[in-house]
């Protein structure tokens, strides 16, 4: 491989893999950071709410009186009408049913009465810090896709910045002067996850930057239709109708589920604009063996079945669509990928820690010692981790109402500056003559 890359190449590489590693370096690992926690989101709900109602299966009568008693609660608070209710289905791994609207959620009983609502706020925030950084959704969810991209550059230039990677693959020098271990572990990391690396920042990209190129789609080809870009792969919405009508029929939809298809595992129920005569239910299955999140199955108000939108049977294109959440995440395959997804996780987060560690010895090397730009980046790496611990504690003492991304944007900007400040004052220190 090193005899078919020029010289030239080779450093265009590397000073491109740097460039990018500095813009990215911070931002990649708090993505890869929460990513690696949030492998376990569904297990840290039932952590963070322990006492809520649990079952293995709910009967649809009791999904549907469940549907009935949220929409009549928020009838009588003056809610805001709701855009679409999800009923999430118990399964293995959260053993819940829990019904969402766009103002509330609650967890039912098994007989379907409201039990509690939930309260798993620190999870949200996770979810939210990792999706968006926090940010309003469409510019967060962007800027994080086009992290995803550069994450992706840097896995491909580092393989073309350093072209005998793959024959090192497993050597390690037992030395660690001029910073030769730590860039032996950065590189070895770096091959041993290449794959993983490549599949979660290609699906992070996709996922990231598919609402963003959906509204630039929508504008230039749909008259700025974003439902019809979409359509095609994820089912189209049904004409509004704004009409009073009742509560649809879930329960009928549940159970010609069971009889019609007793191998798909259903997830969630979702009504879409609820008590109008435009309803329509939809059900979200997942199929054995398949990387799907699931097949829709739509029904009419009346529970009716309508067809299928095609997830697990349609276009290669609309599969393929419908596979990169489950790889992103890894919540396919049980507990024991999980564990590998944390395990290589962990190993990427501690590829972008290194990486700028690599950089600012190789400057101080060359004479060029940047105490305070180390200190930032020290504080980066230390303070997330940081913050995040200060955000679950808030959570313990304060409880769900608690300012989670405040807290962590904070804490993590006051963990900076203290170690920039601790910084410029060793510096004086080490400089003064001695007495």
């Amino acid at each position: 491989m090193s005899a078919s890359i020029e010289p030239g190449t080779v450093k265009r590489a590397l000073s491109a893999h740097a460039a990018i590693g500095l813009l990215a370096g911070a931002v990649l690992y708090i993505l890869c950071l929460t990513g690696t926690i949030a492998v376990f989101y569904v297990e840290m709900q039932r952590l963070e709410q322990p006492n809520a109602p649990e079952m293995a299966e709910i009967a649809p009568e009791a999904v549907q009186r469940g549907v009935e008693n949220v929409l009549a609660r928020e009838a009588q608070e003056g809610l805001p009408a709701t855009t679409h209710l999800y009923v999430h289905i118990p399964v293995e791994e959260l053993p819940r049913a829990t019904i969402t609207t766009d103002s509330n959620a609650f967890h039912l009983d098994p007989e379907g009465n409201l039990a509690m609502p939930e309260m798993i706020e620190w999870n949200d925030f996770l979810v939210h810090l990792h999706y968006t950084l926090n940010l309003p959704s469409l510019v967060g969810i962007t800027i994080v896709g086009i992290f995803g991209v550069m994450m992706l550059a840097l896995s491909l230039s580092g393989v073309i910045a350093h072209p005998r990677i793959f024959r090192d693959a497993f050597r390690l020098r037992a030395r660690n002067n001029a910073g030769v271990g730590l860039t032996d572990w950065h590189n070895r990391l770096s091959v041993w996850t290449l794959p993983f690396g490549i599949a979660i920042a290609l699906t992070g990209a996709l996922i990231g930057l598919a609402t963003v190129t959906a509204y630039g789609l929508a504008e230039s080809a749909y008259d700025g239709d974003v439902e019809a870009v979409f359509g095609p792969v994820f089912g189209a919405e049904s004409a509004p109708d704004p009409a009073p009508a009742p509560v649809p029929d879930v329960a009928a939809a549940l159970r010609h589920m069971a009889s019609e298809y007793p191998e798909v595992r259903l997830t969630y129920a979702i009504v879409h604009d609820p008590l109008t005569a435009g309803q329509h239910v939809q059900m979200v299955g997942e199929h054995e063996r398949r990387l799907i999140f699931g097949e829709y199955y739509a029904f009419d108000s009346d529970g009716a079945f309508l067809g299928t939108t095609g997830m697990a049977d349609g276009a290669l294109g609309q599969q393929a669509a419908a596979s990169t959440y489950k790889l992103h995440f890894g919540n396919f395959g049980g507990v024991w990928v999980k564990i590998a997804y944390v395990v290589l996780g962990a190993a990427l987060t501690a590829i972008c820690a290194t990486g700028t560690y690599i950089w600012l010895g190789k400057r101080r090397r060359r004479g060029i010692d940047e105490p305070r730009l180390r200190a930032t980046w020290t504080g980066v790496i230390v303070g997330t981790p940081v913050a995040l611990a200060a955000t679950a504690l808030a959570r313990i003492v304060i409880g769900n109402e608690a300012p989670f991304a405040a807290i962590f944007w904070i804490g993590l900007a006051l963990w900076i500056a203290g170690s920039i400040a601790l910084a410029g004052r060793r510096r004086p220190l080490a400089e003064a003559p001695a007495a």
